[in-house]
């Protein structure tokens, strides 16, 4: 059975089809494709999640994360980034899309073009989540740890509305910092700072 959840500002609408098994990856690309003005997630369980677009203070929020994310890899060479609108198909078969990723470069090109033409095959290196008015803080911590229990090194989740950043690492409980001025990446992205100012 197929199940759509579709995210609204209080609960996610449930709609069951009961006739349709859960789709495969091609399908789920091609449901994608037909429906290009939502964000568009599954789980690993096979249920598909139809997000609005973002609003524009989340929006404005999300391109200055992704800038400075870009800008320091630029500088440092040593991977790729890549932005809100990006799916990565997870190993435990999630097609996820983090706010911004990055991803060691040898990693990357050791995925074919047309792996890297679709939903890539390959869970980030690097991932950031910004909480939006839809998202729930439960739902989102769980999204950190799937990405780190299918291969994320490093993860910043971000809580504007109260000033607060949950960094994730495997084998740890999440770091919480309470109204940082930055948050460093490092060891893992060795000095990438992101600068909270025009976050908050």
């Amino acid at each position: 059975m197929t199940t759509l959840l579709i995210q609204t500002e209080s609960v996610p609408l449930m709609v069951n089809f009961p006739a349709i098994k859960s789709m495969s990856i091609e399908q789920f690309y091609e449901f994608c494709q037909a429906n290009r003005d939502f964000r568009i997630e599954r789980t690993a369980s096979g249920e598909v999640i139809i997000m609005p677009p973002v609003f524009s203070d989340i929006g404005n929020r999300n391109i200055k994360i992704a800038q400075q994310l870009a800008n320091w890899a630029d500088y440092d060479g040593t991977g790729e980034t890549f932005d809100s609108s990006t799916s990565f198909t997870l190993p435990n078969g999630a097609t996820r899309s983090p706010d911004a990723s990055w991803i060691k470069l040898e990693r990357w090109y050791a995925l074919s073009e047309e792996q890297q033409a679709s939903f890539a095959p390959i869970c980030p290196d690097f991932v950031i989540e910004l909480r939006s008015r839809i998202d729930t803080l439960r739902g989102l911590q769980d999204k950190m740890q799937e990405y780190i229990d299918n291969g994320t090194s490093l993860g910043f989740l971000i809580e504007r509305k109260i000033r607060k950043v949950y960094i994730y690492r495997p084998h740890e409980e999440p770091e919480i910092l309470d109204n940082p001025e930055v948050v460093s990446a490092a060891p893992e992205l060795p000095g990438f700072i992101l600068r909270m100012a025009t976050i908050w």
